[in-house]
């Protein structure tokens, strides 16, 4: 089917200001920056064979921010290649004090955070679709496996269970 897209290209989200926002996105995520329009926008990359995998958008200071519970974007993913680089990152983040929670999924553990202006986003590792423990149904289920995942993050999952 030619009309089913590839993949996900990228993410526009708004922001209060583009510089700041860009800055943030460099310091926490690692993202290269491809173009940047002072007052207007950032064009960013993790992938430095994609022009930008998310555009800054900025909107202005007096701008309302994310609405909770509202219709819109609940988060983006950037998604790393392994378990290890995973646990690189949430080092960093708790590094830089950067208020998080960390979900296990069964098939995927996620580290999800916001940014300065509220939007969503999920640094996830997942394992290969060979070892899902099933096909379908896998987000949901009361039973999906958890605890495959061992890492740093550890602490942080049972403080969460716990309350």
């Amino acid at each position: 089917m030619g009309y089913t897209p590839n993949h996900l290209g990228h993410v526009n989200i708004y922001v209060r200001n583009a510089e700041l926002s860009q800055k943030w996105y460099e310091d926490i995520l690692g993202l290269h920056t491809y173009d940047f329009v002072p007052g207007r926008a950032a064009f960013m990359s993790a992938n430095l064979e994609e022009s930008h995998e998310v555009a800054l958008m900025q909107v202005g200071d007096d701008a309302p921010g994310v609405q909770p519970g509202g219709v819109g974007l609940n988060h983006m993913a950037w998604r790393v290649d392994s378990l290890d680089n995973l646990a690189e990152f949430y080092d960093r983040i708790k590094e830089k004090e950067v208020d998080f929670k960390v979900a296990d999924h069964g098939i995927s553990l996620g580290i999800y955070f916001k940014d300065p202006d509220g939007n969503g986003i999920e640094v996830y590792y997942e394992t290969p679709r060979s070892q899902w423990f099933r096909q379908d149904n896998i987000f949901m289920s009361e039973d999906k496996p958890q605890g495959q995942f061992p890492g740093p993050w550890d602490e942080v999952l049972a403080a969460q269970a716990a309350r």
